[in-house]
């Protein structure tokens, strides 16, 4: 996923990023003095990044089953355990700033977007499936399609620099790959079929509108963008654009 010369690099980006988020909240906190407590619980008290992502992801998937203090000494254990969970959501959170144009600042996926805490949560259950601990992976579906409406197989293998924008209402299926840079609104799922491969692939810089479904056995080329609502049931060339209901 990242060779070590990425690594490096994005661990100092994240000290970088770090550093803008808690500039950002500086500025937030007088701009805004009723959140103080807010700014200073999720960011201000927190010693790094990833300090600061696994209280804000643990104080929305904990519950009165299994305790926030729990569920955040999990996702520390992860993060400490395997960088790479981290730097994928450093590539996410680059994303939205880049590449959505609403987004002014670092610290508001981090605070507030559901569609990044979705992701970075479905990153701690993949990681969970993949070393064993499924039922705990499964558990933690469960919790993300409760709290965020968005339902992630942990099997399922998403890249990083990945923009689920508004999130509300996203199925990925468990045998579902979706590739670095995507932006997604819609529904990516297999069709139940388990006793032969038949799932899809979406490639690189893949954009998804809302309502679009793509289904079944076929891949999504690289720099293709599906239209609201489009219905795809076959494979899609490279730089392409798809509307309607897709078939041959």
């Amino acid at each position: 996923m990242f060779d070590m010369f990425e690594q490096q690099k994005f661990l100092i980006e994240i000290e970088l990023i770090w550093n803008q988020i808690l500039s950002e909240v500086q500025t937030l906190i007088h701009q805004e003095p009723v959140l103080i407590g807010l700014y200073y619980s999720c960011i201000l008290n927190q010693k790094d990044f990833s300090s600061a992502l696994s209280y804000i992801l643990s104080t929305k998937l904990g519950n009165e089953i299994v305790s926030t203090i729990s569920i955040r000494d999990i996702i520390d254990k992860i993060y400490s355990s395997n960088n790479l969970v981290i730097l994928s959501a450093i590539k996410d959170i680059q994303a939205i700033y880049r590449r959505d144009p609403v987004i002014k600042c670092y610290s508001i996926p981090l605070l507030y977007l559901k569609e990044f805490h979705a992701l970075q949560s479905y990153r701690i259950s993949h990681y969970l499936w993949n070393t064993g601990r499924r039922e705990l992976a499964i558990y933690f579906q469960n919790r993300i399609s409760v709290v965020f409406s968005v339902d992630i197989h942990p099997a399922s293998v998403v890249g990083n620099g990945i923009i689920l924008d508004h999130a509300t209402g996203i199925v990925i299926g468990g045998i579902t790959t979706i590739k670095n840079d995507t932006s997604s609104l819609s529904t990516l799922d297999d069709t139940g079929y388990v006793k032969k491969v038949n799932y899809p692939i979406i490639n690189e810089e893949v954009i998804i509108g809302a309502g679009a479904k793509i289904l079944g056995n076929i891949e999504v080329g690289s720099n293709v963008k599906i239209n609201a609502g489009s219905i795809v049931l076959a494979s899609v060339p490279p730089n392409s654009i798809v509307s309607g209901i897709f078939v041959k």
